[in-house]
């Protein structure tokens, strides 16, 4: 048990979590890099602990201070929501040692499946599919060569320790492998300092669907149904539902991977939140790609749809307390859209637009909800992610989902800094995406016809 916790993130995320923690009776502390001090998460927690200067290499990645702000303020509790140090092994280990606990799962599931090659094997042994690839890292060119040849083109090059996108590249040929297989290896060294590199056979235009699951120290293992992710740019997920739109997916298919969701956890001796996320095709074929050992960007709209909340899940599963939920208790109730609204300017390649917002004013109303840390005058430093709320909407069918959130889109009114609303609501109009008709090729598709 554990009665303060220490927040190790920043923004909408971390207001969110110190929201849960009020609502179970904890303390909260939050830490700020010094170009922070002034933002809502420093304001609403109990404490708050300036860490460090402004580059989260300095603040928000660096454990020790982290650590040092649990030992100043009493704190027995780490959670690191997403991003930053929340699946770092170490970090976890980290607070082990210093007898605080990690709302998260174990160092040992953290660094079995954030290897991706690792992972795949361990899921190939628990009956999970997996797309055809390599068995673990491929070590040399000659050995891509082979597997390629193998498998088939087009083939994916992706880093093992890779992420949100990075160190992935596609080879529709063999010629085109070499570069792949180099520049993936550069850019994970440079991103994760890991160059391990796997192979896996890319299916074209699927769907990229995750389930969510939630596992307690005891045992048990439930998932909450699906979400549909598939409309991203460069592997950058932009807009989110639940649950799928996608023809394919029926009550069976549903059942099939929530039930392989749930044997990779079990593989894995997981506990708390996790994500295990899949590729669809049109067949309705599907494939594990990987897993996330935290809490996801897109939660909320699994949280409205199920009426489970995630977060204080985590809290109590981390307190050893086993899940209150069975199986056979989650319902899936009506239909629910994310979109992420960020400070950037599409026009120009979606370039980052931090600054000063000047005015604000966001959307209400029943079935809307808001998860952001910005407010009227606060400016959006240059050193984070762009993000200035998530929009998400409810209702009883994925139509008045849709309509519910154009409207909150009209109305949600930021000055000062360019944004991606008209864009999004573009795509709230688009006949393909109004017809559930979209994979993972949807958006940048869209984007080459101008």
């Amino acid at each position: 048990m554990f009665s303060k916790v220490l927040i190790a993130n920043r923004g909408e995320i971390a207001v969110r979590i110190i929201r849960a923690c009020r609502e179970m009776g904890l303390a909260t502390v939050a830490v700020c890099s010094e170009a922070d001090r002034t933002a809502l998460h420093a304001q609403i927690a109990d404490e708050c602990v300036c860490i460090g200067p402004a580059p989260s290499k300095d603040s928000y990645l660096n454990m020790s201070a982290v650590l040092a702000a649990c030992e100043q303020t009493g704190a027995d509790a780490v959670h690191p929501g997403f991003g930053f140090l929340s699946e770092n092994a170490y970090f976890a280990r980290l607070c082990a040692t210093c007898g605080v606990k990690f709302v998260g799962p174990s160092p040992e599931a953290i660094e079995l499946l954030g290897n991706k090659a690792r992972a795949k094997s361990t899921m190939r042994e628990a009956g999970v599919p997996v797309i055809p690839g390599s068995q673990g890292a491929v070590a040399t060119l000659e050995e891509a060569q082979q597997i390629a040849g193998e498998i088939g083109f087009p083939v994916m090059v992706k880093a093992s320790a890779g992420g949100g996108g990075r160190g992935i590249r596609v080879a529709h040929t063999p010629g085109e492998l070499e570069n792949a297989f180099s520049t993936a290896r550069q850019e994970a060294l440079a991103c994760f300092g890991n160059g391990d590199l796997y192979l896996e056979k890319l299916l074209v235009n699927p769907r990229h669907i995750e389930i969510q699951v939630l596992a307690d120290e005891h045992g048990h293992v439930i998932h909450l149904g699906e979400r549909d992710c598939s409309v991203q740019r460069r592997n950058q997920k932009l807009l989110e539902e639940c649950p799928s739109p996608a023809a394919v997916m029926d009550e069976g298919l549903r059942q099939r991977m929530g039930e392989a969701a749930k044997r990779a956890v079990a593989a894995t001796g997981y506990a708390n939140a996790g994500t295990v996320e899949f590729l669809v095709d049109r067949e309705g074929n599907f494939y594990f790609m990987e897993m996330n050992t935290r809490i996801q960007v897109e939660h909320p709209i699994t949280e409205l749809v199920t009426g489970v909340d995630i977060v204080k899940s985590q809290l109590a599963v981390a307190q050893g307390k086993p899940l209150a939920l069975r199986q056979e208790d989650i319902q899936m109730l009506g239909h629910a859209i994310e979109c992420r609204i960020n400070a950037e300017n599409p026009a120009q390649g979606f370039r980052p637009c931090p600054g000063r917002i000047n005015a604000l004013y966001m959307p209400g109303g029943p079935g809307v909800r808001i998860d952001s840390a910005v407010y009227a005058g606060y400016t959006i430093p240059p050193w984070y992610d762009s993000m200035i709320a998530k929009l998400i909407v409810h209702a009883p069918t994925r139509q008045e989902a849709i309509m519910k959130m154009r409207w909150a889109l009209a109305e949600f009114l930021v000055e000062g800094v360019d944004t991606n609303i008209d864009f999004q609501l573009a795509l709230l109009h688009n006949p393909e995406f109004a017809a559930g008709e979209y994979d993972i090729g949807f958006l940048d598709r869209l984007m080459s016809q101008g």
